[in-house]
């Protein structure tokens, strides 16, 4: 049985691994300037100094398909964490209105910086969107406190998402600056304009959020079966809960620095994942839910691209064509579950 279940998380994986490995091909070889795939691999062999296809594939192509996979894993491990602080499917950064928080604040930021002629740096911007989403994380962990019930809680996150987002588009639509006026784009959801830097900055970010929530799987696990067994097992659950949400929240302001709000991805992907794996352990659901939210990014970022090119739609835009059916789909399983 456990030789079954080995054979079959093993196949899982190598499935979501080819999966990215075609998405990421298919993202680099199809664009809104046509490159034949032998011109695509030889600006690949001659590096980024060169022609016309040289600067295409490395300053707009790789970076972009990267940030893609690279975000789109950190949100929807994010989500994963979320849920499991709050025992709720339905949590994620977007619905309880972390992503939105953390675009208010980097949006009034830029705004201020760009208004005095400052150019902010990938750490300001990170800095930013974290202070945004703690701030949302504050409100959302008070109103835990007075409403019992996970739909007050939604609801509540819900409305905390609309208001950080009128906010932000009041700030934008005032702002006198045309370059101000161009964050509408960002505040959509966008991979495209990313760089080699802002990779950098955000691979880093990510990749230790990674590591760290890896230490925590152990504590995760004993957690998913309530705090009572987690104490037993000698978790300092204070610890535990403050690290969740520190994490959570990096990894969500990190994808929100430099792509905006992208929605449904924290609460499809680690839902999806759960469903292919039949199970939820920590230590297996976050590099699944790393791997598919690069592999689904990457497939929305490709849709979004190409679909009526070259008008190009918000990533959000395809990510909610996508994943709102399958939040649909989880809570119609869950009430029919309920029922019986």
């Amino acid at each position: 049985m456990a030789t079954d279940r080995n054979r079959r998380t093993a196949d899982c994986y190598a499935v979501l691994t080819v999966l990215l490995l075609t998405l990421l091909a298919m993202n680099l070889l199809v664009g809104s300037t046509a490159l034949p795939a032998g011109e695509v691999v030889d600006a690949l062999i001659a590096g980024p100094k060169g022609g016309m296809a040289q600067s295409i594939v490395w300053n707009i192509r790789l970076p972009r398909l990267l940030a893609a996979a690279l975000l789109g894993g950190a949100l929807s491990v994010s989500g994963f964490l979320l849920q499991t602080f709050f025992a709720n499917p339905i949590a994620g950064p977007f619905v309880l209105g972390i992503s939105s928080g953390a675009k208010l604040v980097v949006a009034l930021t830029m705004i201020t910086a760009l208004g005095r002629g400052l150019v902010l740096s990938s750490t300001a911007m990170i800095a930013a969107a974290f202070c945004g989403a703690m701030l949302s994380m504050g409100f959302i962990l008070v109103a835990s406190y007075r409403l019992r019930g996970m739909s007050g809680l939604i609801v509540c996150g819900v409305m905390i998402g609309y208001i950080c987002s009128a906010v932000t588009e009041i700030a934008v639509t005032f702002a006198d600056d045309s370059n101000i006026v161009n964050l509408h784009n960002w505040s959509m959801g966008s991979f495209s304009g990313i760089d080699w830097g802002d990779m950098g900055t955000a691979s880093v970010t990510v990749l230790a959020a990674l590591v760290c929530a890896f230490l925590l799987a152990k504590p995760m696990g004993a957690y998913q079966l309530g705090e009572a067994y987690a104490r037993n097992m000698g978790v300092d659950v204070r610890r535990f809960r403050v690290a969740l949400i520190l994490l959570s929240s990096v990894l969500s302001a990190c994808v929100t620095a430099f792509a905006g709000p992208i929605s449904f991805v924290g609460i499809a992907v680690p839902h999806l994942m759960k469903s292919l794996f039949k199970t939820a352990k920590p230590l297996l659901m976050i590099p699944a839910c790393f791997l598919g939210g690069g592999a689904f990014c990457l497939l929305c970022d490709l849709i979004a691209r190409t679909l009526f090119a070259p008008t190009e739609l918000s990533i959000s835009t395809v990510t909610a064509v996508f994943g709102a059916p399958v939040v649909i789909g989880m809570l119609l399983r869950r009430k029919r579950g309920e029922m019986r």
